[in-house]
């Protein structure tokens, strides 16, 4: 049975990641990409459809023993779970080195006191859990086949097979170290070169370590800002430069219901605000390289911007259901592809625009065609900004004038113009001077309610949205006008849990409400943070500052934050970890610091 969603270790090569619950069993990889089919889907339905259990031997009606502690080696992605049992101390060390040759999943156990009898378990099952896989031995290794696909198993431990699993029985002692590694390659090729986990530890290691030394931020959140910055680089695409939303799929915002959904993809606006952090602490070889993707990725149809892609560019990611996964704890249906990626979605448009405009600002290396893509969009958005969309929670009900979507069709035209100003582009600076006026004239009328002093969710609707705290960040009003004061208290009223966090919008229980789902879901941890940012914008410092320390203490043991937190369950939901939630963390962090408004 797969453990909560906060049980949950990220490990990954940047290419790639695997999930490690408490109890040393991996439920979650995909290979040899993220967006690939799982070799373990564990975590989507149970044991048969694939796992990998390396931890303390136990007996066959007892549950695996959780590690007594975990931590990440370090300013690393280096695994380090310890258990005590009643024959002594083990460590298991897990991780994924950055890809040189074919993805690798090493684990190192490691005797600490006393001698521990140990057990693998691997379990290998192909297309999401629906295909065994052909395990034979090849020259002393174990490899199992299955079509395009082959995972090769190596390591000095005796295995047997049995029941269609594959077992390792050992004891160690204090000083013993024993390696496993699997690593996959094209089922048509040569075996991969022998594993050497020691060297590979060390590779790895030194990578992280000198990756987070480009880390610019000091301040007294450094440590959740590093454990964020390094979330975020494990969620990029190394070949491409593409960033995916969560590494997983289908990880529901609603325990046991529908909103279940693949995030393996490159959503162009967490992309763009993943941008916007990374800059901002010192990454620029991270936002070039994005930089590069998204201009590949919409090259020669600008105009038919998708507010995803896959992670190499691919614009089809057609939506499917995988009917023989049960789900996460019964949470049906299991999707592959998302079928949001067609939606019209205009914020986007501003996200993308905000983004190129940063790293313009910031003394990124000019690039003409990133110049004239964004003279393309706005071009696109002077002929469609008027038009309902679905908004930047990709509603699957009717298309509304959401009031987001509008201001950030603004920042679009806002970024550019200060774009032609600055003398590194041409265009109609008068003419887009008027769009910004008509647009922002627009939103201010239709999309505020004065009775209530607040904006609305959308143009003639009562509903508040969460989107709208972004309305000050995003230079759209300043922070001490007060329709900007008014929304955020009416949000702080109307959308808020019991224990202070935000909600995306009012959902209606088993009915259909705006986003076209039945059904309810958590508090929305980016919102959150937007609000501790609003917050300490209008001076209320203070309490933003107890906001954020509430959202840090929401996170896992090892710093990781899924999408949403349930408030009647007190527990993460939806897919982990999120960009989604660690790129807001960094943001707050950074602002909560210059303001001076931090405890300690």
């Amino acid at each position: 049975m797969a453990g909560r969603i906060e049980d949950y270790a990220l490990i990954g090569d940047m290419q790639t990641a695997a999930l490690v619950c408490r109890d040393g069993t991996v439920d979650w990889l995909c290979l040899p990409r993220f967006d690939s089919h799982a070799i373990f889907a564990g975590l989507l339905g149970t044991e048969e459809h694939g796992f990998w259990r390396l931890g303390p031997a136990h007996a066959a009606d007892a549950a695996p023993p959780r590690a007594a502690r975990r931590s990440y080696r370090g300013d690393s992605l280096i695994l380090e779970s310890e258990w005590d049992t009643p024959r002594g101390t083990v460590r298991v060390t897990d991780f994924m080195p950055p890809r040189d040759g074919a993805p690798q999943l090493i684990r190192i156990v490691e005797g600490v006191t006393g001698r521990v009898p140990m057990r693998s378990a691997l379990r290998m099952r192909f297309s999401y859990g629906r295909v065994v896989p052909w395990v034979h031995k090849h020259e002393g290794r174990t490899v199992a086949v299955a079509g395009p696909d082959s995972v090769w198993f190596d390591t000095e431990a005796e295995t047997y097979g049995k029941a269609l699993t594959t077992y390792a029985d050992f004891t160690v002692a204090p000083g013993d170290r024993i390696a496993f590694t699997i690593s996959w390659e094209p089922s048509h090729k040569q075996p991969p070169a022998l594993p050497e986990p020691e060297l590979s530890l060390q590779a790895t290691e030194d990578f992280w370590r000198d990756w987070v030394e480009h880390c610019t931020y000091h301040g007294p959140y450094r440590e959740a800002v590093v454990r964020s910055l390094i979330t975020l680089k494990a969620l990029t695409y190394a070949p491409t430069g593409g960033i995916v939303a969560a590494p997983t799929t289908s990880l529901p915002e609603d325990i046991g219901g529908v909103r279940n959904w693949d995030y393996r993809y490159t959503w162009l606006r967490d992309a763009a605000i993943t941008l916007s952090s990374l800059l901002r602490t010192g990454y620029r070889d991270e936002a070039r390289a994005w930089r590069e993707w998204l201009l590949r990725a919409v090259a020669g149809d600008p105009e038919n911007l998708q507010i995803m892609y896959g992670i190499a560019g691919e614009r089809e990611l057609g939506e499917a259901e995988l009917d023989w996964l049960p789900g996460y704890e019964n949470s049906a249906p299991v999707r592959v592809g998302n079928g949001a990626a067609h939606q019209l979605q205009l914020d986007v448009y501003g996200e993308v625009t905000e983004a190129l405009h940063l790293a313009h600002m910031t003394g990124l290396a000019r690039n003409d065609y990133a110049s004239l893509l964004q003279l393309k969009l706005i071009r696109y958005l002077e002929d469609h900004w008027q038009e309902p969309d679905e908004g930047i929670w990709e509603v699957r009900g009717p298309r509304r004038h959401f009031v987001h979507s509008k201001v950030m069709a603004w920042v679009a035209v806002d970024r550019t113009i200060k774009l032609i100003e600055s003398g590194d582009a041409d265009g109609p600076l008068e003419r887009w001077k008027e769009l910004r006026e008509d647009i922002h004239r627009d939103v201010c009328e239709k999309g505020y309610d004065k009775d209530r002093n607040t904006f609305t969710q959308s143009y003639g609707s009562k509903e508040l949205d969460a989107s709208l705290l972004l309305i000050p960040q995003m230079g759209f009003l300043p922070p001490d006008d007060k329709r900007v004061i008014g929304t955020i208290e009416a949000i702080q009223r109307e959308l808020s849990t019991p224990d202070g966090f935000i909600l995306r919008y009012p959902t209606e229980g088993e009915s259909e409400g705006v986003d076209g789902l039945p059904g309810d879901e958590g508090a929305f941890l980016a919102c959150s943070f937007w609000m501790a940012d609003d917050l300490a914008m209008i001076g209320r410092v203070d309490e933003a500052r107890k906001l954020f320390e509430k959202l840090l203490a929401l996170r896992n043991d090892l710093g990781l934050l899924a999408e949403e937190w349930d408030p009647r369950l007190q527990r993460q939901v939806g897919n982990f970890p999120q960009a989604f939630s660690h790129v807001p963390l960094i943001d707050t962090a950074l602002r909560l610091t210059a303001s001076g408004a931090y405890g300690g």
